[in-house]
């Protein structure tokens, strides 16, 4: 019977190289994303076209309202997104998020029963996130083996972060080896209703970096004044 995994994805770069990665390992392929109050709302649809794209087993959107708790700039207009580097865990973390993704993410798995949940998290190049450490990610792993049934019967659950150590270059490198096309992800925090990128937030820049780190086009669509 094929291994099941199910997958974070949020339509950037990251997540969309995570599922081809486990699908390369021969997992049969479920997508989770979540409509939580971000700004950001392309997203959402970059995550469905790449789910079908990538002919993943399902695809599903959980509805959260991460926006009534607010204190970060993805998810409360009245912050505004820095568009220079910024000193310290930056304006836009969202409070607990990957720790809530990750719940229920722990949830759908023991319903599919999957042994595997992976995720984009990246302790390299990465915003200062405290949700995106490995300790973070072994920490959850244990609690996971703790929480859930099928744990305690003997269904050992696996947290992967394959690109946990990975610079962004090489996260590109890996990706285009297998086949990903990044020019429908969408990773820019205030991208417009079309996904096209602003070119200056801190998300945008990483991701540029990326791609000339790599030595290959940057695919991303950005507006016009980007």
């Amino acid at each position: 019977m094929p291994k099941k995994a199910v997958i974070l994805v949020s339509g950037g770069l990251d997540s969309t190289t995570v599922v081809a990665m486990a699908k390369s390992q021969g997992y049969d392929c479920y997508t989770l994303s979540f409509d939580y109050g971000q700004r950001h709302r392309s997203e959402l649809v970059a995550a469905q076209k790449i789910s079908e794209l990538m002919t993943v087993h399902a695809h599903k959107v959980v509805k959260l309202d991460l926006g009534s708790i607010g204190g970060s700039a993805l998810t409360d207009s009245s912050i505004e997104i820095p568009e220079s580097e910024t000193t310290g865990i930056p304006v836009t973390y969202v409070p607990a998020r990957n720790t809530v993704f990750l719940s229920i993410a722990l949830g759908w798995a023991e319903v599919l029963g999957a042994n595997d949940i992976f995720l984009g998290v990246n302790a390299v190049d990465y915003s200062g996130y405290p949700d995106c450490r490995p300790e973070f990610i072994k920490a959850f792993e244990t609690m996971a083996n703790l929480a859930t049934k099928a744990a305690v019967e003997g269904q050992k659950l696996t947290i992967h972060a394959p690109l946990i150590s990975m610079t962004k270059g090489q996260i590109v490198q890996s990706g285009m080896a297998l086949g990903v096309d990044y020019s429908t992800t969408v990773s820019c925090y205030q991208a417009d209703l079309e996904g096209q990128a602003c070119g200056k937030c801190e998300s945008c820049r990483l991701r540029r970096q990326g791609f000339e780190q790599a030595g290959i086009n940057d695919p991303t669509r950005y507006q016009k004044n980007a």
